[in-house]
């Protein structure tokens, strides 16, 4: 439930408010319509404890699943903190994240507002008011995607954007493991509001976790999953997809230096993680194929992902000085930049303060 509304947990949009969610995502999705579920779809289905449909495959046939397969390189508890942004319009994108998507203001000056649930930071805002647009082509931030701890916080949150910003819907997604809805933000940054399946439900196949895109009604999902009565949870930073120039390139870096591990490969997009996770990073090159390094723009000014701990931090030191890619130390914290010039820093968990991204 986002902490910052001013409203009561009994006061709800309207269904009005909500069915206008659809109405904006045939408009603003690539001449696309989000097809609602079928009672027929459902038929397919089984409930789970969290409300999530999960397929229902019957009988014990089909592909024998292999779990993932992970090299090592980085700890099972790696995650991803706080994305930074560059912003021109700093209100507007303070409203969008705060009072449409539901996250806290954690701190706050003149220049830069750090927002996210549960005292820990998800998305930071920078004012640059030079910064010039981010090309469409360009490598970058595809989206920023916040995990909700349950269906009911995630429905909370989509039917605050259906009140108070439903023209930045731009779609949605039963991806198999998860539940995901689009949105773009005022300046064009994608975001990602999502729920896990639970992951004794995923399947895994010669170490590749199945993944789809199946037709998920956003309407539909609010209104089975909208609960008064259900207690606040605070999300996190579930993942980061990147828009990048070259997979190859992509995955020497991502994989074979800083140790993520191949979740799923499709056509022009490659999914890594650590420790088993469906993916905490992602990159395609669906609309940058071919973009080289990053001008200083408005979007993306760098990511974070959180390691065990310090020892973690030293041995990926190491593997980025082996393969020549510069760094910048200081205490607990790296920072380095991947092909394109995003700015990658990977932080020592021991470091952080409590509650802290």
């Amino acid at each position: 439930m986002p902490r910052n509304s001013a409203r009561s947990r009994s006061s709800r949009p309207s269904l009005t408010v909500i069915a206008a969610i659809a109405v904006v995502a045939t408009a603003v999705v690539g001449g696309g319509v989000l097809i609602a579920v079928t009672a027929a779809d459902r038929a397919g289905q089984t409930s789970t404890a969290n409300g999530i449909g999960a397929p229902n495959r019957g009988d014990s046939s089909g592909p024998v699943t292999s779990g993932p397969v992970t090299s090592g390189l980085l700890h099972a508890d790696t995650r991803m903190g706080a994305v930074s942004l560059t912003v021109a319009e700093l209100p507007a994108m303070r409203s969008f994240y705060a009072d449409a998507v539901g996250l806290e203001v954690i701190a706050e000056s003149e220049s830069e507002v750090s927002l996210g649930q549960g005292g820990e930071t998800l998305i930071r805002l920078v004012h640059d008011a030079a910064a010039p647009a981010r090309g469409g082509s360009d490598a970058g931030l595809y989206h920023s995607a916040i995990l909700f701890p349950d269906s009911a916080s995630l429905a909370a949150s989509l039917a605050q954007v259906a009140e108070r910003a439903p023209a930045s819907y731009q779609g949605s997604a039963d991806h198999r493991v998860s539940l995901a809805f689009y949105l773009g933000d005022p300046e064009g940054n994608g975001v990602e509001l999502y729920v896990d399946r639970p992951s004794n439900e995923w399947e895994w196949v010669d170490g590749q976790v199945t993944m789809g895109s199946a037709d998920l009604d956003p309407n539909q999902f609010i209104a089975d999953n909208l609960d008064e009565s259900t207690p606040a949870s605070a999300a996190t930073l579930g993942h980061v997809h990147l828009s990048v120039g070259d997979l190859d390139a992509a995955r020497a870096f991502y994989v074979d230096t800083l140790g993520f591990d191949i979740t799923s490969e499709s056509t022009g997009a490659l999914f890594m993680s650590a420790g088993g996770y469906h993916h905490h990073l992602a990159a395609n090159t669906w609309n940058s194929a071919g973009a080289g390094a990053r001008a200083a723009t408005q979007g993306l000014r760098e990511f974070t992902v959180i390691l065990a701990d310090g020892a973690e931090l030293d041995a990926a030191a190491a593997r980025l000085a082996d393969a020549g890619v510069p760094t910048e130390h200081a205490d607990g914290s790296l920072t380095t930049e991947d092909p394109w010039g995003n700015t990658v820093r990977l932080l020592d968990a021991g470091s952080l303060p409590d509650n802290a991204g």
